[in-house]
């Protein structure tokens, strides 16, 4: 088996996520998110595209519900002892046989909480799950339940946290010697991933952004490149990603000489950044840290140009997207904790004079001041 982790260190989640069900007194749980199921077993898969469940009831038994693909892909990647394979039939969907499954498992007229809120189960198969279960189970929503506490990294989770953050230097290392006038955005994308595979890492949970000229004012990837001018602004968000577990970072490089308003909110976005890592401690909540974000930019003048978050935890994520729970927006209550890793990234776009301005990076948390994750300063970097 491909195991990333020890079988004490997944005992020790089995461990918390049994005691939190023991709290919400539930009898099983459902899990349908794939970040979930890696955390908790090291089941390594895409196959969350079609439906799968991983059952886990109160006595730490542990019961699989997957397709026939990933039949193997499971006996491989994790410790799960009981697989069963659903068969795609035209009048027997899956949902059927997963009742069928919890049936056989005793769990009739139980409590039963399920992972809603994830990629891994879609609106349509969770209206067929609810139809189908309505009249078996006593159903709740936990989708908070295992994302909660996977939002703290143990040690074993932090030696690979820190790989992940190796490479994502060296990622960024990559596109400033490759970037200049001239150099298509695909020569960069492609120096960038070099590092980060060669180096041992995996593909992030979503694709880089990278845009340039106007479209360095885009905060998402689109298809299509082109050649960087002798006078551009290149904006680039990437990710160092091994076994899954993601640091990433946020940057626009400018090419050739910067513009005034290149400077001035390059400034802004360094002194609103040094801001929230001084909020990014112990006492504080993720709320505080956006407030930071939002204060700085907004005594500047800048509430036009800046955006309503400003960053969110990380860990070991999955397709589409490598953003994890939970967000630095206004009010988010949730408290910051010593070994949360998080990433802080301060977006300004000016529409008005065509100007781009991103700086982020990653930190770890500690009882003190937040550790950044980069050997990389905050200036503004020229090519």
């Amino acid at each position: 088996m491909a195991l990333h982790f020890d079988d004490k260190e997944f005992m020790a989640r089995k461990d918390q996520v049994l005691a939190e069900m023991g709290v919400r007194k539930l009898d099983a749980i459902l899990m349908f998110a794939q970040e979930s199921m890696y955390w908790l077993t090291g089941y390594d898969t895409f196959g969350f595209c079609f439906f799968q469940c991983l059952i886990l009831k109160s006595d730490g038994s542990v019961d699989l519900l997957t397709r026939a693909p990933d039949l193997r892909q499971a006996r491989n990647t994790s410790n799960i002892k009981d697989i069963h394979v659903w068969v795609d039939r035209k009048d027997a969907g899956p949902h059927q046989q997963l009742r069928d499954l919890l049936n056989d498992l005793g769990l009739l007229g139980m409590r039963l909480g399920l992972e809603y809120d994830t990629q891994g189960l879609t609106a349509g198969n969770g209206k067929k799950l609810d139809a189908i279960l309505s009249d078996f189970a006593q159903l709740s929503d936990i989708s908070d339940l295992v994302h909660a506490l996977r939002l703290v990294k143990s040690e074993a989770e932090r030696v690979y946290v820190r790989k992940a953050a190796e490479l994502n230097d060296a990622a960024f290392q990559a596109a400033l010697d490759t970037a200049g006038p001239g150099v298509d955005e695909g020569a960069i994308l492609a120096a960038m991933h070099n590092q980060i595979f060669t180096g041992g890492g995996d593909y992030p949970g979503n694709e880089f952004i990278i845009g340039s000229a106007e479209d360095a004012l885009l905060c998402r990837y689109k298809s299509g490149r082109r050649a960087l001018s002798p006078r551009d602004q290149l904006t680039l968000e990437f990710a160092g990603t091994y076994r899954h577990y993601h640091v990433a970072g946020m940057r626009t490089v400018i090419i050739g000489e910067p513009s005034e308003r290149h400077v001035e909110l390059h400034d802004a976005a360094r002194e609103a950044l040094t801001e929230c890592e001084k909020a990014m401690r112990p006492g504080n909540t993720f709320g505080d840290v956006f407030d930071a974000h939002a204060r700085v930019f907004d005594e500047r003048g800048l509430h036009a140009h800046r955006l309503n978050a400003c960053g969110y935890s990380l860990g070991a994520r999955f397709t589409p997207c490598w953003m994890d729970w939970a967000m630095f927006y206004k009010d988010n209550p949730i408290e910051i904790v010593p070994d949360m890793v998080l990433f802080a990234h301060m977006i300004l776009a000016d529409s008005e004079t065509n100007t781009a301005m991103t700086l982020g990076r990653s930190y770890l948390t500690h009882d003190g001041e937040a550790e950044p994750l980069s050997r990389f300063g905050l200036d503004l970097y020229t090519r």
